[in-house]
């Protein structure tokens, strides 16, 4: 397999893995020469654009995520305002990242910095049935945090 990057904006950046065994590639700002940089004000949430669009060569079986970078989330509040962003097969536009801040100050991106990462993951897409019941099981309908701390 192959994931297949195409520059959109010569200014792009081409998504690197940081070390031998990182699961996500990470992707960076592109951002215009005119704006130099994106403020995400407090509490708010930007569209950063990548520059680029990507492809699954020959594997339609999986799926590209767009997950936060722990440091930004865990340092600034930064990090993807849909939580994950699923990037499907057959999509071949511009890879942009909707940044949320949900710190109390506002947060510059810069063109190049290193803004959310990439991760290929396996879908299944198993034919949908309606059924009347499902066969039971020992947590049975037991609902959200229904196991305790």
């Amino acid at each position: 397999m192959k994931l297949l990057i195409k520059k959109l904006n010569e200014n792009a950046v081409i998504p690197q893995r940081q070390t031998p065994y990182s699961a996500g590639y990470d992707l960076c700002a592109c951002i215009d020469k005119e704006e130099k940089a994106v403020t995400i004000k407090a509490g708010t949430t930007e569209k950063i654009h990548t520059g680029l669009s990507a492809e699954l060569e020959g594997e339609k079986n999986a799926v590209l995520l767009i997950y936060a970078r722990s440091s930004l989330a865990s340092k600034y509040g930064i990090a993807p305002a849909n939580c994950v962003g699923v990037v499907d097969w057959d999509y071949r536009g511009e890879l942009i990242v909707a940044l949320h801040n949900s710190s109390a100050e506002d947060f510059t991106v810069n063109h190049g910095d290193r803004i959310a990462q990439l991760v290929i993951s396996p879908i299944f897409t198993p034919e949908v049935e309606e059924v009347s019941d499902l066969s039971d099981t020992e947590r049975g309908a037991g609902g959200f945090g229904s196991t305790g701390k």
